[in-house]
């Protein structure tokens, strides 16, 4: 489990949804599928995701991208 520290460097689903253009329940299911990496917190289980985790997943999809 994440750190107390750390928790207020992660960033939500809605914030990576807004970052990543994506609904948040499409968020969530990459999540699931290991498509992008997150990090559960509290009782409930909310997600959280490290900003290098969202770009490097940003990275890989320009890469993929064809010019």
């Amino acid at each position: 489990m994440i750190s107390d520290s750390e928790i207020g460097h992660l960033l939500t689903i809605r914030e990576v949804s807004k970052i990543l253009h994506v609904h948040s329940n499409t968020l969530r299911r990459w999540s699931d599928e290991g498509i992008i990496k997150s990090f559960r917190i509290s009782r409930r289980g909310d997600r959280r995701f490290k900003l290098e985790d969202v770009l490097s997943y940003l990275g890989e999809l320009n890469k993929e991208r064809p010019n």
